[in-house]
């Protein structure tokens, strides 16, 4: 066994523990969580000094090359989506999926990857599902087959370039730091390729094997369940009846889970008597919500126009439409309220829903409520602002229709995103300056605007990315990475490198399904190059194998943002994320493990 480490590094080890629990906790904002950290950090380091470690330098991850190319990056993306820089790859995709649709599958989980090895994977999850849906409907065939495979494919294609995403650029920058010489663009992408064509053949043959046939009628029902409240007017049948005769009045179908009255919450017994002003907290899809209702003449909304003109329920041609949450949108992190979406948009918000899960909170506002990438808000107003909405680039409308934006600025948007890689794969500009100036021409151009590139810069990644390298530093300072080092190493004594490189793989893999992938990769990162060394063995595979292991969002839905958005297109469980993510867990980890060790060993 390692020797017992000093008490600062015995201390940063379990804040390490802390932190990676608290990041996994849904109801802790990342970003609170990362500031915290920082602070205990900072202040122990004060309080508690060690040798000559300034406290002052757990701020360091606010200037870090890594956080500028991520932030960089990120508006780049949004760029590309706003403009509608992508559009002409979904047109083409869904005119050969009419003709040859399961050679168009394979050719649609390709595309994905590639994409996003140079793109945040989720515009392109934002582009692709609502074409799949589309012609999988026209087809008359399951959405529910592909769209998981499709999620999976631009995560392992996102492993293919030090760009591809925030966990790479992360690890390469760590490893730089720590003396290792700074990998190129596409310095492993060999490797990923080898593992990405045997994770894509799982993901076109097996996977939609496993995945059951569930057929999801988006232009006419929804398999979802949404959270919603029902508000009894004066003039509702069920005032004065109890809870059971509402009941009866919506078919038997009716399911309260809590009312409210005025400010307190009333258990629904059955024989609870219903009064003007209750709000009943309900659970259910779109259609039975409407059901209740018409059958209660009740309302979904809390909606209060000025005049009944400006009221969008009293527009003709009223229709539902399920809006999900995208990141970088302007209902990214934030609530109804507070971007005035009724005014906005015209449409008024009914009901909310979140991977299956409660979604508001104790007084059951929806219009407070704090929105997160892959909710799905369901919403009903004139067909024309639903249709406005679909044309816009910033919102992913679920129905059986494609309108994709259309652009001027696509070109240029475009071109400046060929030209930050070309600069940054030639060597010309290190990625973290290329990206700047690409963002930077972005807003000259007008592609972007300034409120539109600043939403792109996802805060929790932000605040994250930062504390993660705060921890980083403190296990590498007093000397923690080095105890890990020796108790992994005792834990694999006597195995084969290759045995050694795969567990460390697979440990990373384990973690960054439970907790932050960027905490991990920063953690894992300076525990690998510890164990190449006490090997005698290159460094590289042991990096790389973070890296690797640390993309591997496969096995929980919770894991990664586009995961969400493909469960809730895809109405998907939590156990089917786990049928299909965990065999190509495996394979990716025996496939990348045999690659490495033939390149590098």
């Amino acid at each position: 066994m390692p020797d017992i480490p000093n008490p600062h590094a015995l201390a940063s080890m379990l804040l390490t523990v802390v932190a990676l629990i608290l990041f996994s906790r849904e109801r802790l904002r990342l970003e609170i969580t990362s500031l915290g950290l920082i602070c205990v950090l900072a202040m122990g380091f004060s309080l508690f000094p060690f040798g000559d470690f300034k406290p002052t330098d757990f701020f360091f991850g606010f200037g870090h090359e890594a956080l500028i190319a991520v932030s960089a990056l990120m508006v780049l993306g949004q760029g590309l989506v706003q403009t509608a820089a992508l559009e002409p790859v979904g047109r083409l995709l869904g005119r050969f999926w009419v003709r040859l649709p399961y050679l168009s599958f394979m050719l649609t989980l390709a595309l994905g990857a590639v994409l996003s090895a140079f793109v945040n994977n989720t515009p392109i999850v934002v582009l692709l599902l609502p074409i799949l849906v589309s012609v999988c409907l026209r087809a008359k065939t399951s959405p529910s087959k592909i769209l998981m495979p499709m999620g999976f494919a631009t995560l392992i294609g996102g492993m293919g370039t030090t760009i591809g995403t925030s966990t790479n650029l992360l690890v390469v920058s760590v490893a730089s730091d720590l003396g290792l010489e700074r990998f190129g663009l596409f310095d492993f992408f060999y490797p990923a390729a080898i593992g990405g064509l045997v994770g894509l053949a799982y993901l076109w043959l097996v996977a939609p094997l496993l995945l059951p046939s569930r057929d999801i009628e988006l232009s006419d029902a929804s398999p979802r369940l949404f959270d919603g409240r029902l508000h009894l007017p004066a003039e509702s049948p069920a005032i004065g009846k109890t809870l059971s005769e509402a009941a009866d009045l919506c078919e038997g179908k009716l399911e309260v889970m809590r009312i409210r009255r005025g400010e307190a919450a009333i258990l629904p017994f059955p024989d609870v008597i219903l009064r003007v002003g209750d709000r009943l907290r309900v659970r259910d899809t779109p259609q039975h919500l409407k059901l209740f209702e018409d059958a209660l003449r009740a309302t979904l909304h809390d909606a209060h126009p000025n005049n009944e003109a400006q009221n969008p329920l009293a527009a003709e041609h009223q229709s539902l439409a399920e809006i999900a949450v995208v990141a970088g949108s302007r209902l990214d992190r934030t609530s109804l309220s507070a971007v005035r979406f009724l005014d906005q948009f015209q449409l008024v918000a009914l009901a909310l829903h979140r991977a299956g899960r409660e979604i508001l909170g104790s007084d059951d506002n929806i219009e407070r409520t704090l929105l997160r990438p892959g909710d799905i808000l369901l919403v009903q107003g004139a067909r024309e602002h639903i249709a406005r909405l679909k044309k816009s680039a910033e919102f992913l409308v679920l129905d059986a229709t494609v309108d994709l934006p259309q652009s001027r600025k696509a070109p240029i948007a475009l071109g400046i995103f060929v030209a930050v890689i070309a600069a940054a794969a030639t060597g010309l500009m290190p990625i973290a300056v290329s990206a700047v100036t690409g963002a930077c021409l972005l807003l000259l151009t007008r592609c972007l605007t300034i409120n539109r590139a600043i939403r792109a810069i996802n805060s929790s990644v932000f605040f994250v990315v930062v504390a993660s390298l705060a921890l980083g530093r403190a296990l590498v300072e007093t000397g923690a990475t080095d105890y890990l080092t020796d108790a992994f190493l005792f834990a694999t004594w006597g195995a084969h490198p290759l045995v050694i490189l795969g567990a460390l793989m697979a440990l990373l893999a384990l973690l960054t399904n439970v907790v932050s992938n960027n905490a991990a990769a920063v953690v894992g990162t300076p525990i690998a190059i510890g164990i190449a060394q006490r090997l005698g063995l290159p460094p590289e595979p042991f990096v790389l194998a973070v890296l690797f292991g640390a993309n591997m969002s496969y096995v929980t839905p919770m894991s990664y943002q586009t995961n969400l958005l493909v469960m809730s297109a895809g109405n998907y469980r939590f156990a089917e994320f786990v049928k299909v993510g965990a065999p190509l867990t495996v394979l990716m980890l025996v496939a990348l493990t045999w690659a490495l060790a033939e390149i590098y060993f």
